[in-house]
């Protein structure tokens, strides 16, 4: 069974394992880390939230929304691998976030140290991120839009995550205070620095070898 699962994805064992555990610490950190801190998240999530505030939209809708949407564009640059690979890393993050969520935080609130949340949340996010995407896929839409951008940019997977998230939280200045999202960035900076220590191997269709160092 498991050697046919891992022909049907076309990944290694330790690949599996990988993209399993990346996709698990990204759920613990956000229920353990960012949640009781209150640090907001940049990405879809964040741009679902933006959309909720300014016009109402429920996010609950417009994440799977805008996560589809994502999901088909980088179908079109990478193949059904990808997608394969991607659906496992999705639904691991979901049910992790999900059981997560009912067992409640098991770490001691960072609510009023934000700078050590933002440090320690951007460390296990960047961690959980880039063992998924060394394995050429994404545990959810922002990642594979990251994927996109930089393929079609040729930038570095790291500069990519950067910039799609500084754009979200500076939109989000519509409605968060100054304060509160200079400590997104300091997270999503540290993510970003994480990630980029991952080398992405090329997934299927793409062209272009992907380096998070570039």
């Amino acid at each position: 069974m498991l050697n046919r699962t891992l022909n049907f994805l076309k990944v290694s064992k330790r690949g599996l394992i990988n993209i399993i555990l990346g996709a698990i610490i990204m759920a613990f950190t956000i229920v353990n880390v960012h949640d009781p801190a209150q640090i907001t998240e940049g990405g879809i999530l964040g741009l679902a939230m933006l959309s909720y505030k300014v016009l109402d939209f429920n996010p609950s809708i417009m994440t799977p929304i805008l996560d589809l949407l994502c999901f088909a564009f980088a179908f079109t640059f990478f193949g059904k691998n990808f997608l394969k690979k991607t659906a496992v890393a999705s639904l691991v993050f979901s049910f992790s976030y999900k059981l997560f969520m009912l067992a409640g935080p098991i770490m001691p609130s960072m609510y009023n140290y934000p700078l050590m949340a933002a440090i320690v949340g951007g460390i296990g996010i960047g961690v959980g991120c880039g063992l998924v995407i060394i394995q050429g896929c994404a545990a959810g839409g922002d990642d594979a839009l990251v994927f996109i951008i930089s393929k079609r940019f040729s930038i570095g997977m790291s500069k990519a995550y950067l910039i799609t998230d500084i754009v979200v939280l500076i939109l989000s200045l519509i409605y968060i205070p100054f304060g509160r999202i200079l400590f997104s960035v300091v997270t999503t900076i540290v993510s970003s620095v994480m990630v980029g220590q991952f080398e992405v191997r090329k997934p299927e269709k793409a062209s272009l070898q992907l380096t998070v160092n570039s």
